[in-house]
């Protein structure tokens, strides 16, 4: 990638100070929060699949998980309830806070490297499930890795600007002119399974073309370089495919041509969306049915 005179007017503006409320994001759980369904949505989000190095055998959401990008790789953080080097010592506020804002405990920035510009559309409610699932997880004392990641793009102070021009706090409300069935996919391929974080393009700051949703996009370092086009351009995308097409791929891995979903999607099934109710998989299509058709599939 050619950075050219975007990459230096970054480096300009990320020396200004941004703006940007630091403060806890406070829960409003309507009941306990609940482990297994805790589990069903930390599934449909695939977190495991990058919250652990399986390329070094590493513990399950321990960490280290290794996310290419274009200017270096980001290493995911133990997730695990270890006290030290895990969430264990979190609050409810700390975890809704690093899901909705992308602010750590210690009042540190996130790297978008981790979705939570995609998590801060979930509910309270499932955000706080997902915390429950994972503190029933054995503590790992795994040490968090450093990214690898060039100048400006690992000084976390940077990220105000970036933040105050690409990053839409949530959560997503429900469309009152919609189904039941459109606006519950939209929740699942928008916020928990942040389906646009992988198959749209994004920009030469690293941030979502919004413009061109879900039209695909280069992954940098895996096996398949390519998140294909799911808008419903008939030629580039899946517009042929029906709603049951699309919703048994979720289920399967298997296109209507035959064909297997290779690497990293190959995993989001296996690990995340083959896990699902039928009644959310078939949501899931019903709403990206509804998706506008643009081409430009990566080649």
């Amino acid at each position: 990638m050619t950075f050219g005179r975007e990459l230096i007017l970054l480096a300009l503006f990320l020396g200004l100070a941004g703006c940007l409320d630091t403060g806890r994001a406070t829960p409003h759980p309507s009941r306990p929060a609940d482990a297994r369904r805790g589990e069903y949505l930390v599934r449909a989000a695939n977190c495991a699949g990058c919250h652990t190095d399986k390329e070094h055998g590493g513990a399950k959401f321990a960490g280290g998980g290794s996310v290419p990008t274009p200017f270096g790789s980001y290493f995911s953080r133990n997730i695990t309830p270890d006290p030290v080097h895990g969430i264990g010592a979190w609050s409810d506020a700390d975890f809704l806070t690093a899901m909705r804002k992308g602010i750590a405990p210690d009042g540190s920035r996130y790297f978008p490297a981790f979705p939570f510009t995609s998590f801060s559309g979930m509910a309270d409610q499932d955000v706080l499930d997902m915390k429950a699932y994972l503190f029933t997880q054995a503590p790992e004392a795994a040490v968090n890795k450093p990214h690898d990641v060039m100048f400006p793009f690992d000084v976390r102070a940077n990220l105000g600007i970036w933040r105050s021009l690409y990053f839409i706090e949530g959560p997503m409300l429900p469309i009152p002119n919609k189904s039941a069935d459109w606006n519950r996919g939209a929740y699942l391929v928008e916020a928990v399974a942040h389906c646009g974080e992988c198959h749209t393009p994004r920009n030469m700051m690293g941030a979502r073309d919004q413009d061109k949703a879900f039209s695909g996009a280069r992954l940098v370092g895996q096996k398949t370089p390519i998140a294909p086009n799911i808008t419903q351009d008939a030629h580039d995308g899946i517009g042929k495919w029906s709603v049951e097409e699309i919703a048994d791929f979720l289920k399967t891995g298997l296109t209507p041509e035959g064909d297997i979903a290779g690497a990293p999607m190959s995993e989001v099934v296996d690990e995340g969306t083959s896990h699902l109710s039928d009644g959310d998989r078939r949501a899931m299509a019903i709403y990206l049915k509804s998706v506008p058709a643009l081409a430009g599939n990566p080649k």
